[in-house]
């Protein structure tokens, strides 16, 4: 079943009841979601309340509770820590026990993987693409050179031109790309718990405050996914900023039909079989890590 994201900006209260998640405005029940319908639920307003019930109602049913800062971008992620698979401490230890040799072999494949997504972006809106095309083909275990930075320095100025710089304390585009990034890293996040793995163990992400490292790792490649999107929005209006309006393709990325094996499925749905996948390749080193592919919506007439 395709999961739904809820998104609420403005001032509410978020009660339970008969597993129904409700939200009041101004006193009156505007709103009635079956929490096991719902995928994502992002909090913005800081006048929100939400009931511990509630709450703990998402965590049993993998929601990935999503707060927002004053900015109305996420800032955190809520997940339940082991009811998403009951195998947990077995597959607990086998991640704790990676060896170092298996971790640089996964990110090599993640790099080239995100550097192939940039170089398809750019294919699909008819920009240069060719020097990472030819980057992708070089990444070797664990990335040694580190290409993924090098393919970023050509990507950005090849994307959004030579004046653009990528900073996620900058307002317009780039605080669209920071909005689109989390949305997708609580997607992750949610289809890791629900694997049984554990967030805070990555492959080559390791800062000890980072709770969320396998999902920095993994997202990587989904990233051009979310520079597809903003860079047709800011076709039709170069005055980008965070609103209703220009989160909606962001938020619809989530349920959006993906290529998954020959099959046709939404990207929250192939998030669970990419991370199949990875348990697979941690025990298997034969198995490649298989992304789903971008079915991207075709360009605006007369634009590139």
């Amino acid at each position: 079943m395709i999961k739904r994201t809820i998104d609420i900006s403005e001032q509410a209260y978020l009660h339970l009841k008969h597993q129904q998640l409700l939200i009041d405005k101004k006193g009156e029940t505007v709103a009635q979601i079956p929490i096991e319908d719902i995928g994502a639920l992002i909090l913005q307003n800081p006048a929100i309340v939400i009931t511990q019930a509630a709450i703990i109602a998402c965590q049993k049913h993998n929601v990935a509770l999503v707060f927002c800062d004053e900015r109305y971008l996420p800032y955190s992620l809520l997940l339940p820590i082991s009811d998403g698979n009951n195998l947990h401490a077995k597959i607990l230890k086998q991640q704790i026990a990676l060896t170092l040799p298996t971790k640089k072999r996964l990110w090599s494949q993640i790099v080239k993987q995100k550097i192939i997504n940039q170089t398809e972006t750019l294919k699909s809106l008819d920009k240069t693409y060719l020097p990472l095309e030819r980057l992708a083909t070089k990444v070797k275990t664990g990335d040694p050179e580190n290409l993924e930075a090098q393919a970023a320095q050509k990507y950005w100025r090849l994307l959004f031109g030579e004046q653009f710089r990528r900073d996620t304390e900058l307002e317009g585009i780039n605080s669209l790309l920071n909005y689109g990034y989390a949305i997708i890293r609580a997607l992750i996040a949610r289809a890791i718990v629900g694997s049984g793995l554990h967030p805070a163990l990555g492959l080559f992400h390791s800062n000890q405050y980072n709770g969320l490292c396998l999902a920095d790792d993994l997202m990587e490649p989904f990233r051009p996914w979310v520079d597809y999107k903003v860079y047709l929005m800011a076709i039709e209006n170069p005055e980008l900023i965070v609103n209703k309006e220009t989160k909606i393709p962001l938020l619809n990325l989530l349920a959006e039909p993906v290529l998954w094996e020959q099959q046709t499925l939404p990207l929250m749905v192939a998030c669970h079989y990419l991370l199949t996948n990875l348990k697979r390749a941690y025990e298997d080193s034969t198995v490649i890590l298989n992304y789903p592919q971008h079915i991207k919506s075709p360009l605006p007439q007369g634009e590139g």
